[in-house]
């Protein structure tokens, strides 16, 4: 795909067109070149992906054409509002919208829509359904590597079973909240996340442990069923306790700081039933041991506790059996109920004031809960964390940022948050931006502490530093922002002690971000000194690992109409250009970048690679009848043609399809060899040969033949290179001992004018390392070749 540029319009002159259809046309195509994207669908420029997909769900139900079949207008407008979902779901594609409108886009994108039916009652199953959490490809790792059990169900939007599925699953949802994570993957809006993950019938339903693989259910789908094995993966274990174990037990769990919840069984009274006390084992881990007693059997122990009927308490470290007052009965069966009760009567975590905050977090690492007075029932799950990371060795604390404002305040701290802090004092933290759900943040902590991502303010801003910054302006209700934070972490962790990285949040700093002329999110800039750097390839750690090896040794030269002329008009003999006219906005041209970089690489000694930024330099461009983007442009190594160039149409822009084209304009540095000149050059002359036995209808043939070409051009003037058709000449393939395509053999000359009619075998099809293993051996036969032509002498 590649991006036009629209220098003028023609019109074809209408023949017989009805006044108002014209109108019509018109009015529509102003109501979609006038609105916004956002407009389009209702929604502010801060809208999550799910608020998009319930925008446009309602847009959909209302505007399809299905449904207004007496406006002319209706399929035009609804296509409109079709395309910004499209472009306002996906991560890419909004972040280059929002930086360039819509000349950043595919030409293509958003020209089909569904039936009426299929918004109505196929788009997102469980989208509205509060205790099933919907995955997608950005957060799926995360969730199932996060430590909790989750049970998955893949499903596909016109999968009947899958709606028949539906009811029963959100039952069980509903029945196992809590206990276990339920979640759903849309494989229709996540298809290379299903594939990947092997789902190939739907719906699928697996259950997912961190460290171990997923288990599939195969049983018939109803509610009973799916609890009974989704509980057999709950490994908390329910005590009993008797005489023989129950103080021991007791103490050893109130030295670690943790509560004992035990029900009371007898004749009378309520106790919780098996399955329960289960449930809220895995409910409560880390936090709460929970017990059973039999008190038809131990009469005089339950006594001790006071209970002479069916009951159920919590007691809490610092409770003893004398002092009631401390402990918590609990008067419901319902697992739900209890979990809450627990959980509010459990103690807060600890809270650090400005008096001991500078102290504490120069000495561990610590997960710190800001919160302003309100004690939500999201602090009350916030409890939690420290049994999910004791293991990490990561402190969790929180601050009440209404009673120390100004700590909070010197922190750019202004609303409810979580925030790693490293162990290396006060001003080196990460807020975490995902979901304020359990796994995630856990995930974040665990991520967060062993990389070196720091949150940016004005006062640590590395505006005047001489060390490099890599420095991320985002927005935290941006999807691509929240999908490159971990590839971030990642990076900082390869580049550790070579470059810093940080974020820099434009909803808070503004005029910071103003200062750099930042238009969309997430932006990433490289800060060397006085130079800036805009990082616009894919948003993973790999990708800015090349940018950033590419800023360091850059391997595509900047060419501007001054230095093109020079260099590429002005080249030497034989010295051949490979060119990239682009421009910034355009979508395939920004896909094209990382392969290029990397091409550039590969070909680094054999082709110069350049670029010209055609945004920049447009009327240029055109005077080199530049009309699309990305063009791609040979330049061969014939001075005295300067003008003369060749252009790539192929479909693939991957860096190695690049590579073979490029070297494919370059001469042979190899010779064809017949069975004659294999016997008369290589068997019995006086040079080093290195061969390439091959087949032309042999595929992996084909891809290697330029990476030969690189070997022979290396090796010239060391070892001669020579290709033998197998399928020509197959006795002498034979004779060789070649059994597959391509062979690379490799023919020393050793000072006699005998030699192995086979060679020596090279499992090898990488041009640098074939080189390696020639030159290594020439380095051994060197002594060899002395002393046998000194014996001769």
């Amino acid at each position: 795909m590649r991006c036009r540029v629209v220098l003028g319009v023609q019109w074809p002159r209408p023949v017989r067109l009805m006044p108002l259809l014209l109108l019509v046309i018109l009015m529509a195509a102003v109501w979609a070149e006038n609105r916004d994207y956002y407009d389009l669908l209702g929604v502010s420029r801060e809208a999550t992906t799910r608020e998009i997909r319930r925008a446009f769900k309602q847009l959909a139900l209302t505007m399809h054409p299905d449904k207004n079949p007496g406006d002319p207008s209706a399929h035009d407008k609804f296509l409109q509002v079709n395309r910004a979902y499209e472009v306002l779901k996906d991560e890419d594609l909004r972040k280059k919208y929002d930086k360039y409108g819509e000349k950043g886009l595919d030409e293509q994108q958003g020209g089909r829509y569904e039936s009426w039916n299929y918004y109505r009652y196929d788009f997102g199953i469980y989208d509205d359904d509060l205790e099933i959490i919907t995955l997608d490809s950005g957060d799926f790792e995360a969730a199932v590597n996060s430590g909790e059990i989750w049970f998955i169900n893949f499903y596909f939007p016109r999968c009947s079973h899958c709606h028949q599925l539906a009811p029963t699953w959100r039952e069980f949802s509903k029945e196992m909240d809590g206990v276990i994570r339920i979640g759903a993957v849309n494989c229709g809006d996540n298809n290379h996340l299903c594939r990947r993950k092997g789902i190939n019938s739907y719906p699928s339903l697996f259950i997912y442990r961190a460290g171990q693989r997923p288990e599939k259910f195969n049983g018939e789908r109803t509610k009973d069923n799916l609890v009974r094995f989704s509980m057999q993966f709950i490994t908390t274990t329910v005590t009993q306790l008797w005489q023989a174990n129950v103080f021991s037990e007791i103490e050893k769990a109130f030295a670690s700081g943790v509560s004992w919840l035990i029900t009371f069984c007898s004749d009378t009274g309520d106790c919780l039933e098996p399955r329960t006390r289960q449930k809220l084992a895995a409910m409560l881990d880390g936090l709460v041991k929970v017990g059973w007693m039999d008190c038809t059997t131990e009469e005089q122990l339950c006594a001790s506790f006071q209970v002479t009927t069916g009951a159920t308490a919590l007691y809490p470290p610092e409770s003893a059996l004398d002092k009631q007052d401390s402990i918590l009965w609990l008067n419901t069966l319902d697992s739900k109920e209890i979990y809450n009760q627990v959980i509010n009567h459990l103690p807060d975590l600890e809270l650090l004031t400005s008096d001991s905050f500078q102290t504490k977090l120069t000495r561990h690492r610590w997960l710190i809960s800001f919160t302003f007075g309100d004690r939500s029932a999201t602090s009350n799950e916030h409890k939690k964390l420290q049994a999910f990371l004791r293991n990490d060795h990561i402190q969790v604390g929180r601050v009440d940022c209404t009673a120390d404002s100004k700590l909070c305040q010197s922190l750019y701290i202004h609303k409810p948050c979580v925030a790693v802090f490293k162990g290396l004092g006060i001003h080196d933290f990460e807020i975490h931006h995902g979901k304020d759900v359990l796994y995630n943040i856990v995930g974040f902590a665990r991520d967060s502490v062993r990389a070196h991502v720091t949150t940016l303010r004005p006062d640590n801003f590395p505006s005047n530093k001489k060390e490099p910054w890599l420095v991320d302006f985002f927005a935290p209700w941006c999807p691509p922002c929240r999908a490159l934070l971990p590839e971030l972490r990642k990076a900082s962790i390869q580049l550790a002690g070579q470059m810093k990285f940080g974020t820099l949040d434009c909803t808070i700093h503004h005029s910071l971000c103003s200062m750099y002329n930042i238009q969309a999110y997430p932006t990433t800039v490289i800060f060397n000194g006085s130079s800036l750097h805009e990082y616009e390839g894919q948003h993973t750690a790999d990708g800015i690992l090349e940018f950033i090896q590419d800023l360091v040794n850059p391997s595509v030269v900047v060419l501007d109409p001054s230095s093109f002329n020079e260099r590429v008009k002005g080249r030497a003999e034989g010295q051949v250009w490979a060119v990239d006219f682009y421009a910034p906005w355009c979508g395939p041209c920004q896909a094209l970048l990382p392969e290029w970089r990397r091409m550039a690489r590969l070909l680094s000694g054999q082709i110069l690679v350049g670029s010209v930024d055609c945004q920049r330099f447009q009327p240029f461009c055109q005077s080199q009848s530049v009309r699309a983007y990305p063009e791609i442009r040979l330049y061969p190594g014939n001075p005295r043609q300067s003008d003369r160039y060749t252009s790539y149409n192929g479909w693939h822009r991957d860096a190695h399809s690049l590579r073979t084209w490029a070297l494919g304009s370059l001469p042979r540095a190899s010779v064809d060899l017949t069975p004659e000149s294999f016997r008369s050059l290589v068997l019995l002359g006086q040079d080093h040969w290195v061969l390439d036995f091959y087949a032309p209808w042999c595929g992996p043939c084909q891809h290697f033949a330029p990476e030969f070409e690189v070997l022979a051009r290396i090796l010239k003037g060391e070892v001669r290179a020579g290709k033998v058709d197998c399928q020509a000449h197959y006795q002498t393939c034979q004779s060789a001992g070649i059994t597959a395509y391509p062979s690379v053999r490799f023919y020393p000359y050793r000072g006699t004018r005998r030699y192995e009619q086979s060679g020596e075998h090279i499992n090898s099809r990488d041009a640098n390392v074939i080189t390696d293993t020639v030159r290594q051996r020439l380095k051994q036969l060197s002594p060899q070749l002395h002393n046998k032509l000194k014996d001769e002498l």
